[in-house]
């Protein structure tokens, strides 16, 4: 009789875990349209002399600041840098407004003070349903910002106030942010593909 070991287990929940990857990518390619909306409604603000605005919290935090460093440093290939943030990476900002005005504001707020009509905000929550982002979506409305969504594959509160939104077929946090960083990947792709060439 075959004994089992911890690294035997381990190695059949690993093997099943890159299945199950692998049917959420398979079943993410229906999300290919409003992927492609996206990146259109992202070169065209980028043309236009705006600029890229991210935000999330936690891993999609991290997942903000990596896709707005491929747009100012590159992705892919040498060019001029773009114009990108993430609302995600000024600790002073974060902590004062949260202490003055509450956590649901800590982006909304910031997008207020930096944000133009023309820019896009590209928001990412895996459930949709986070205050400050969705406050960050509401604001971003108000001033004429273009909203794009990254979310789970219900939306929450988020697809409602996106213009455009990836729901990416996944109810599970891991797997959610999986896709999140690729879709965020193809869209740096597309946008250092086509920010200086004709649509």
């Amino acid at each position: 009789m075959e004994q089992v070991t911890i690294e035997g287990l381990m190695a059949a929940d690993a093997d099943r875990t890159f299945r199950d990857i692998a049917r959420n990518f398979e079943a993410l390619r229906s999300c290919g349209p409003v992927v492609a909306a996206a990146a259109v409604r992202m070169i065209r603000s980028l043309r236009a002399g705006n600029k890229i605005l991210f935000c999330g919290n936690g891993g999609s935090a991290a997942d903000s600041q990596h896709l707005a460093a491929e747009l100012t440093g590159r992705y892919r290939r040498d060019r001029r840098p773009l114009a990108a943030i993430a609302l995600t990476v000024d600790t002073s900002a974060l902590t004062a407004i949260g202490n003055d005005y509450g956590f649901q504001d800590i982006f909304a707020r910031q997008l207020a003070g930096i944000g133009r009509a023309g820019d896009v905000l590209v928001a990412l929550s895996a459930s949709g349903t986070s205050e400050n982002i969705v406050r960050a979506l509401e604001t971003a409305r108000r001033m004429g910002i273009a909203t794009i969504g990254l979310t789970g594959e219900g939306g929450g509160a988020m697809a409602d106030l996106c213009d455009l939104c990836v729901r990416v077929p996944s109810a599970d946090t891991a797997r959610i942010q999986e896709m999140h960083i690729a879709v965020g990947h193809l869209l740096c792709g597309f946008v250092e593909d086509a920010v200086d060439a004709p649509l």
